[in-house]
């Protein structure tokens, strides 16, 4: 079957996690315990999650030029990722996240975006056959806003379809929204791209209606353990997830846009779409970490192959 070609665009770091009993305060040394680094950024994720699950996707991103640039994009490549156009950015770090995790399991982050800065417009253009010869491209915003922009208009041009997965949660220009063909907020998102606090299904739609009218066809709010609600040209309905034991929801709603989208370049029904995404976050979350918990094409297709024996 001829599936469409998916361009991801968007962000890669190192997560370097730290468990803690208790956040350190000003001036406090704690001691902690199961340090390790784990791959990680939203764009990575996805793309990830798009790998494994079968699409054929190619990845616009940047990397340093140290040693964990070169273990990410050969990690990446190995994830079944076209990784021509991530370079590695001459003088730059790779982006990190510090991570301590407290025994509550909250956590704190500081993020350096490092060579995720070098994404720029001039150098989307060296990439953006990449774009014009997509069926869709997948973006965050972990990148330039400018250059989240300029893939849009490409795209937009080219009848390549543009989704957008809003985070983390910022205020957006109408200029990008109105390039926008679909968009996956959470709740928290939703709420700061129109001000409506989503609690119920009823907030949803009334959040939702205020994306379509910024020009955005499709909406899938996620919520959580509550499933996705999706609106479809102003008609909406609540699609539920799958019930499992959480362990760590990182990475979840990365791993449900890049699922989501390899599913629907499939030629699958939109209904069909999500629950492949319900899937293979639902098997994310029972996992530690953000891409180690990223399931490939066989898990998902036997946890729904038992879902419905």
């Amino acid at each position: 079957m001829d599936k469409g070609k998916l361009v991801v665009l968007g962000s890669i770091n190192a997560d370097h996690v730290l468990n803690v009993r208790q956040f350190p305060q000003p001036g406090e040394t704690v001691m902690g315990s199961q340090y390790n680094v784990a791959f990680g950024g939203k764009g990575a994720n996805q793309a990830v999650a798009a790998g494994r699950s079968g699409a054929d996707i190619s990845f616009i991103a940047c990397v340093g030029s140290d040693e964990i640039g070169e273990r990410v994009r050969n990690q990446l490549a190995s994830d079944n990722i076209d990784t021509r156009p991530i370079e590695a950015i001459k003088d730059t770090t790779t982006g990190v996240a510090l991570i301590f995790v407290n025994a509550e399991g909250e956590n704190v982050i500081g993020i350096d975006a490092g060579a995720n800065k070098s994404l720029t417009p001039e150098y989307l253009q060296r990439y953006q056959q990449h774009i014009v010869d997509a069926s869709a491209l997948l973006m965050q915003l972990e990148s330039p806003l400018e250059s989240v922009i300029a893939a849009a208009r490409i795209a937009h041009e080219n009848n390549t379809q543009v989704i957008l997965n809003p985070a983390p949660a910022c205020e957006l220009p109408d200029e990008l929204l109105s390039l926008v063909d679909m968009i996956t907020p959470n709740e928290t998102e939703a709420e700061k791209l129109t001000g409506v606090k989503v609690s119920t299904a009823d907030d949803a739609a009334r959040a939702a209606k205020m994306l379509h009218d910024k020009g955005i066809a499709t909406v899938i709010i996620t919520l959580g353990s509550k499933g996705v609600w999706l609106s479809q040209q102003g008609e909406g309905r609540s699609v539920p997830g799958f019930k499992v034991k959480a362990v760590d929801t990182i990475a979840a709603g990365d791993t449900f846009n890049g699922a989501l989208i390899t599913g629907l370049l499939e030629g699958k029904p939109m209904d069909q779409a999500v629950r492949f995404a319900h899937a293979a976050a639902a098997i994310a979350v029972t996992r530690a970490g953000a891409q180690p918990s990223v399931p490939w094409r066989n898990e998902i297709d036997d946890f729904l192959a038992r879902q419905e024996s």
